[in-house]
């Protein structure tokens, strides 16, 4: 194509393109003389990123542990994006479904690999001056971690199993969101009692919580998965797919977060043992305990039974 027919194609597409937002093309271009030239700092915002790291205290390790999670933070939005991608798909395929839960699973696998950060990548003795500094925050705040939980499952796969016999998909939300299995780590549910941690935790999200609990009662992966037409939900690389992400967010990347919580707050023998938020943290972490499982009617009774004792294939 001559290069003069193809600049005269684009400009076409492009007029075409603000007609249908009725702007002015000759405005637009125009404006296009003023714009200076993108670069890698401004498009990535460098700058700003690399200023977000504010220390409490002189420890050079702290920087390490306030990086390290946010780079979390940072895999916890694509994964979050990603799951938003399946939950808006009407009349979803098996190979979208599949190829975007990969996606989201290679970010856990990351995350779980990461973890060598956090146990070899910081002094004891550091960590244990600074940790103290950031009482009563916790990892347990994490807000979108809870959201990847209510957009992944049924509500009644996060209710704490001590309570869960009691409730159904019909039970409110609020009576849900006040049983939800972490509200152990900082509920004493026999004065009713909550922590500092966790009331102001609720402080700032509860609403949002329970509009996405809400939102994705219809449409979290478990639900798109049961929507799908029953021979697609017999296909092996979609199960094993969802299999997978199960195995990895609650079982393995879980074991690798709590084993490092161990050497730092147990075997060091430098602490009391309790967790920055004061949280009974052991039990509140391991699988065995409240058996998180996002798709547990894709697993066997022994798999179930032995979920967080032994590795599961």
């Amino acid at each position: 194509m001559n290069p003069t027919d193809n600049s005269e194609a684009i400009l076409k597409e492009i007029d075409l393109k603000f007609q249908a937002i009725n702007q002015k093309t000759d405005v637009q271009l125009e404006g296009l003389l003023w714009a200076k030239p993108i670069t890698y700092w401004d498009y990535i915002q460098t700058d700003a990123l690399l200023n977000l790291q504010i220390q409490r205290t002189t420890l050079p390790d702290e920087m390490v542990f306030i990086m390290y999670h946010q780079v979390n933070e940072l895999i916890f939005k694509m994964i979050l994006w990603e799951i938003d991608q399946i939950a808006a798909t009407e009349n979803i395929q098996v190979d979208f479904f599949s190829e975007r839960l990969s996606r989201i699973t290679r970010y856990f696998d990351m995350l779980t690999n990461s973890f060598s950060i956090m146990e070899n990548g910081m002094e004891v003795d550091q960590y244990m001056k600074f940790r103290n500094t950031l009482t009563p925050a916790s990892g347990f705040q994490s807000a979108q971690y809870r959201m990847i939980e209510f957009a992944s499952t049924d509500v009644i796969n996060l209710t704490d199993r001590r309570y869960k016999a009691n409730f159904d998909e019909n039970t409110d939300l609020e009576t849900s969101f006040e049983h939800l299995y972490w509200q152990a780590a900082g509920k004493d549910y026999h004065t009713g009692e909550k922590s500092y941690l966790l009331n102001e935790f609720e402080k700032k999200y509860k609403g949002q919580f329970l509009r996405q609990m809400a939102s994705f009662k219809t449409k979290n992966l478990w639900q798109k998965f049961i929507q799908l037409p029953i021979e697609d939900q017999k296909n092996t690389e979609l199960i094993a797919a969802m299999r997978h992400y199960d195995q990895t967010v609650n079982i393995t990347w879980v074991m690798q977060h709590l084993n490092t919580a161990r050497k730092y707050i147990l075997e060091s023998g430098k602490g009391n043992g309790e967790a920055t938020g004061g949280s009974d943290w052991q039990k509140y972490m391991h699988p065995k305990y409240q058996k998180r499982i996002f798709f547990p009617k894709l697993w066997t009774e022994e798999e179930l039974s032995n979920w967080g004792n032994e590795k599961v294939e």
